[in-house]
C-alpha cells in the first residue's frame, strides 16, 4: 500500500468525514461542532500525536515509551484524527471560500458523531481483513484522500493569501482556487516522494 497504517487511517478517516457531511447535507456547513464534541475531536488528535511519538520512539530505540505499537492501533489513531481534521477543515474552508456559507454545524449531536464513528470502525475492520479484492480500491481511495484533503487546505490558504475571502457563490466560481489547490497538492506529494527516494538512497534503511 502507498501509505503506512497511520497515514492511511488519517486520510481515509478524513474522506469518510467529508462523505458523511455530504450525505447528511452538511457539506457547506461553516460552523464547528459544539464545545463538548469539539473537545472530543481534539482528544482524538492528541491520541494520534501520542501514538505517533510512541511509535517513533520504539523505531529509534527498540523500546516502547508507553506501549508496544501495532498497526491496528496506528490505524485507529489515524482514522480518529482524520475524522477530526475533516470536521475542522471543512467548516473553515466553507467560511473562507463562500460568500454566503451555510450557518449550520458540521456535526451537531453526539448521536451523529457516534454513527460516524461506527462507520469508521467498520471501515477499519475492512482494512484489516486482507481481502484481496479490496486492495486496489482502497489503494486508489487512499491516494485520492490525500489529494482531496490537501486540496481543501491549500485552496483555503490561497484564498486567504490572495484576499479573495467569501467571494465565491458557486462551485463554478470556486474552480480556480480548487484547481490551484490541487496543483499544489500534487507538487507537495511529489516533493515528499522525491525526498523519501533521496533519503532511501543516502541512508539505506529498510524502514524507509
Amino acid at each position: 500500500m502507498p501509505l503506512c497504517a497511520r497515514c492511511m487511517g488519517l486520510y481515509l478517516g478524513a474522506t469518510l468525514g467529508l462523505c458523511s457531511a455530504w450525505w447528511r447535507g452538511h457539506f457547506h456547513a461553516s460552523k464547528l461542532p459544539p464545545g463538548k464534541l469539539l473537545i472530543l475531536l481534539l482528544v482524538f488528535l492528541v491520541f494520534w500525536a501520542i501514538d505517533g511519538l510512541n511509535s517513533y520512539f520504539y523505531f529509534l530505540t527498540g523500546r516502547p515509551a508507553l506501549y508496544i505499537p501495532n498497526n491496528s492501533l496506528r490505524l485507529a489513531a489515524g482514522m480518529a484524527s482524520g475524522l477530526s481534521l475533516s470536521f475542522l477543515v471543512l467548516p473553515l474552508f466553507n467560511s473562507t471560500l463562500w460568500r454566503e456559507p451555510e450557518k449550520q454545524r458540521i456535526v451537531s449531536t453526539a448521536g451523529e458523531l457516534a454513527v460516524i464513528l461506527l462507520q469508521a470502525l467498520a471501515l477499519g475492520w475492512l482494512l484489516q481483513t486482507d481481502i484481496s479484492a479490496l486492495l486496489y480500491p482502497l489503494l486508489l481511495a487512499s491516494v485520492l484522500s490525500v489529494l482531496s484533503l490537501l486540496t481543501l487546505v491549500n485552496a483555503a490558504i490561497l484564498v486567504l493569501l490572495l484576499h479573495r475571502e467569501q467571494q465565491a457563490r458557486s462551485w463554478r466560481e470556486a474552480w480556480l482556487s480548487l484547481a490551484l489547490g490541487l496543483v499544489l497538492s500534487v507538487i507537495e506529494v511529489g516533493s515528499l516522494a522525491l525526498l523519501r527516494h533521496i533519503l532511501a538512497s543516502v541512508f539505506p534503511i529498510s524502514h524507509l
